[in-house]
């Protein structure tokens, strides 16, 4: 592992720290908002505004690649989001948060585009699945560490806004000084959101309902604690407990994941989250039954996603692969932006524990239609599914397409008995062949502007 890090370990220790940088500012937005008295309904559509941008920067970042290239995009993109970060506490308005964070959004999505596009390409057949890994917990290590940062500074002041965008600026520089550019992105069109309903219904809806979940927990956690009366510590301990379980969570759902049939598992785990948000719905102000129900429903979400994208590619084609995980990516972002709409509309008008009402119904929305998918259609057989491979749901269609292709290569070695060999996908782009393909560019899927018309 330590060979596998060496060659890549500038490129994560550059996304820890953007991580630090975007994880205060995702909890920052609940704290600082309610200091400045903004309402639930406010603070949904700021918090929404985050993903609009995210999707809208998945869709033009790999064209702005094409064109300039990878470290000139990178390093605009870092600038503008340091310079949106730092202008929170001077614009304290709603629809200038909204502004920005549609700004830091669209930039975040073009930053995870860049840096997977390089990490992709440094990873070998061999080592791809190890690095893969180590992004994700090094992401993951990133938010987590943001929530203990934000216990240094008072929220109705600019020191934290200001640190936020430091360690973001600063992250570019192990990055832009370590990597070489890589060639130059050709747009790959996603699936449409019609066909991957055809290919697999239960992926579709999940992953819509999950972006639902995930933006709700990530953006709105803050906003409930924040009413509910919590300090910044205990709202900043809160919203890591909700990153925590998926650390914890995450293998053993792997683990179970090629070993039993992955409706039952969605099933399974979509039921957990919801029974935990009742409970969670039901324990007034106990700080610590808070935080266990935090760990759990937050510790469900990040399994179910990648649940949700090993379930879609077993029933495609290797082919359908790559456009399917664009698909699936900008379905993930609709239902992003709708949950905090909604949970901030019933926030306003049920009081802060409809937070967890929307989360519980959500959770068992998804255990319901798990349950009806399995009287439709046969389960495909254990040993011809895809292996799993922990996805995290802030990764780019980058990521995910390379993580897909890792999964198959890893289930027709173990189907054929023999190591895996390179299928051709998003694998591919770091480790030529011995002919022509050694030239060629790399592609990074984004989601298709059409993709959700389909």
């Amino acid at each position: 592992m330590i060979n596998v890090l060496s060659g890549v370990w500038a490129l994560l220790l550059g996304i820890v720290l953007i991580m630090l940088g975007n994880g205060m500012h995702f909890t920052l937005i609940g704290l600082r908002g309610g200091i400045e008295g903004f309402s639930s309904a406010e603070l949904a559509i700021v918090t929404s505004g985050y993903f609009v941008g995210f999707l809208s920067g998945a869709q033009l970042t790999p064209l702005m690649i094409r064109r300039v290239g990878h470290v000139r995009v990178f390093a605009a993109l870092g600038s503008f989001m340091s310079a949106g970060l730092i202008a929170f506490p001077l614009l304290t308005e709603p629809w200038a948060w909204t502004v920005l964070r549609l700004l830091i959004g669209f930039c975040m999505s073009g930053i995870y585009v860049a840096a997977e596009s390089w990490l992709n390409n440094a990873a070998t057949n061999t080592t791809r699945g190890k690095v893969l890994a180590a992004y994700m917990i090094a992401q993951t290590l990133g938010i987590i560490g943001a929530q203990a940062l934000l216990t240094l500074g008072d929220a109705a002041t600019s020191v934290l806004f200001i640190g936020a965008s430091i360690l973001v600026s600063v992250s570019f520089a192990p990055i832009l000084l370590s990597v070489t550019p890589v060639p130059a992105a050709q747009v790959a069109r996603p699936m449409g959101i019609r066909s991957l309903f055809v290919s697999s219904p239960l992926g579709t809806i999940g992953i819509f309902l999950l972006g639902s979940v995930y933006a709700t927990q990530s953006g709105m956690g803050a906003v409930f604690g924040t009413q509910i009366g919590m300090t910044a510590s205990q709202i900043s301990l809160f919203v890591a407990m909700l990153f925590a379980g998926a650390l914890v969570l995450q293998y053993p759902v792997g683990w179970l994941s090629d070993r039993m049939d992955r409706r039952k598992l969605i099933f399974g785990a979509a039921l957990l989250g919801g029974l935990i948000c009742i409970g969670g719905w039901f324990t007034g102000d106990d700080l610590w039954l808070l935080m266990a129900a935090a760990f759990v429903a937050g510790g469900v979400t990040t399994p179910l996603y990648a649940l949700f994208l090993a379930y879609t590619n077993d029933f495609l084609s290797p082919e359908d692969m790559p456009s399917a995980s664009g698909g699936l990516v900008f379905t993930f972002g609709l239902g992003a932006i709708t949950g905090p709409l909604v949970t901030g509309w019933a926030m306003q008008g049920l009081g802060p524990f409809a937070f967890w009402l929307v989360l519980a119904a959500t959770f068992g929305a998804i255990a319901l239609y798990a349950l009806y998918r399995m009287t439709q259609r046969s389960s495909a057989p254990t040993s011809e599914t895809e292996s799993y491979l922990g996805v995290l749901p802030t990764a780019s269609a980058v990521a995910v397409e390379a993580a897909g292709a890792w999964a198959a290569e890893q289930a027709e070695g173990e189907s054929a008995g023999a190591p895996a060999q390179n299928t051709g996908a998003a694998a591919g782009a770091g480790d030529a062949d011995a002919d022509d393909e050694q030239d060629e560019e790399i592609e990074v899927i984004a989601p298709d502007p059409q993709a959700g018309r389909g």
